[in-house]
Parts: C-alpha cells; sequence; structure tokens
C-alpha cells in the first residue's frame, strides 16, 4: 500500500461510547479510509502520535437507512480502529 500514514487516518471517532474507553480502558478510536489495513493502521499511529499501540481491532460499520425531519436519507458506511 503505497500511501502516507495521514491519508489512512481519516479523524478521531468523538462519540460518548469513544470516551468513556478512553478514559477508563485507553482505548481510542479512528475512523480509517477503507483499504487500510491493521498493518497499516499500526504504522500510521506510531508515525502520527509517536506511541506503539498494543492491540488493533478493526469494525466495518455499514450504511443506515434514517428518517429525519420527515425525510428518507441514508446514514453512510464507515470503518473504524480501536
Amino acid at each position: 500500500m503505497n500511501t502516507n500514514h495521514s491519508e489512512i487516518i481519516i479523524r478521531p471517532r468523538i462519540t460518548e461510547k469513544s470516551g468513556i474507553l478512553s478514559e477508563s480502558q485507553n482505548i481510542y478510536t479512528f475512523e480509517i479510509v477503507k483499504s487500510a489495513t491493521k498493518d497499516s493502521v499500526n504504522k500510521a499511529i506510531k508515525s502520527m502520535y509517536k506511541v506503539n499501540p498494543e492491540k488493533i481491532r478493526i469494525v466495518n460499520l455499514p450504511a443506515k437507512n434514517v428518517f429525519i425531519k420527515g425525510k428518507k436519507g441514508v446514514k453512510g458506511s464507515v470503518k473504524k480502529a480501536l
């Protein structure tokens, strides 16, 4: 995979659950590109944050149909790394 490490991690995923996990268990959550692997995420975290992750888990969240303010829509899918 020939990409820059900063292109693999899109952004930190800030939710109530991720905040609780980071405070209590030192687990941090990031949104990553669809083509990312555990090895590429490991290298990106090492280069960007200067830490060595103990374990990396990757989860694919599917797209969902939503109904907001009387209109139908689709909430996009995302791939996240813990």
